[in-house]
């Protein structure tokens, strides 16, 4: 598929995905289902280390496009819209957000969306829509998960716009970075990622959502992952032999 408004990558286990509607990334359904063609491509794909989101332009994303959110596009506006965390919740690997600028309304959804958020300190964060007579239901899911109740009520009440030095102390963001050095930064980040196995993240990454939202049996199933998934790879062997041996790891993400 030929994209408009995103261009997309895969290199060293690092896929990305670049919104390119700039200067503000407004979400319409064009674009929306550009980004959902985009990650279907992602899932189940063998070796795949991270998948980043970021933007070109001024803004992370200001939102979805208002005009196309009345009368008969509503429905698949929703749709389209939903599909995109429906289809980030299918990838296996760690999602990454990279944000520089504005992400608000859908953009903030998207971006806290993902399991890692990595914020310049130009960033903010915001849900206005309640300003506009409705209300963010990705945030109402994800926002008292990541910082309670109180602060959740009052951003999505208020329609608040926070900043990112907040955003990372109230959970929403993992790391704050100076503009100038944000790339650097963030690819040191990904360096990360890059070196480690791609199926002992995936493992790491399920066990560690079956946790966070723990339910009767929550262990059973962190101990049916760990040992039916995790322990069945050939890098986790692999893994504890080499510490065991006092050499570096060689992964063959498998």
């Amino acid at each position: 598929m030929e994209y408009k408004h995103i261009a997309v990558s895969e290199a060293g286990g690092i896929g990305t995905v670049v919104l390119k509607r700039a200067p503000l990334n407004v979400l319409n359904i064009e674009m929306m289902k550009e980004i959902n063609h985009a990650l279907d491509g992602f899932k189940g794909k063998a070796g795949l280390k991270a998948l980043v989101i970021s933007a070109e332009g001024k803004a992370f994303s200001a939102g979805v496009d208002v005009g196309e959110h009345t009368g008969a596009m509503a429905k698949e506006m929703i749709e389209v819209f939903h599909g995109m965390f429906r289809r980030l919740d299918a990838i296996e690997a760690p999602t990454v957000a990279l944000v520089k600028g504005a992400a608000l309304g859908g953009g903030c959804e998207l971006a806290i969306y993902c399991d890692l958020v990595l914020a310049s300190d130009k960033a903010k964060f915001g849900q206005p829509e309640i300003q506009v007579g409705v209300f963010p239901p990705i945030a109402a899911l994800e926002f008292p998960r990541l910082m309670g109740l109180k602060k959740s009520l009052e951003l999505i009440l208020l329609g608040d716009t926070i900043l990112a030095g907040e955003a990372k102390a109230l959970g929403l963001v993992n790391q704050v970075y100076p503009i100038d050095t944000f790339d650097a930064e963030a690819g040191k980040l990904l360096d990360k990622l890059r070196a480690l196995s791609a199926p002992v993240l995936k493992f790491a990454k399920k066990a560690t959502l079956a946790g966070a939202f723990s339910k009767p049996g929550a262990l059973e199933d962190i101990e049916k992952i760990y040992m039916d998934g995790l322990m069945r790879t050939e890098d986790a062997n692999e893994g504890l032999k080499a510490f065991l041996e006092k050499r570096q790891p060689v992964w063959k993400d498998k």
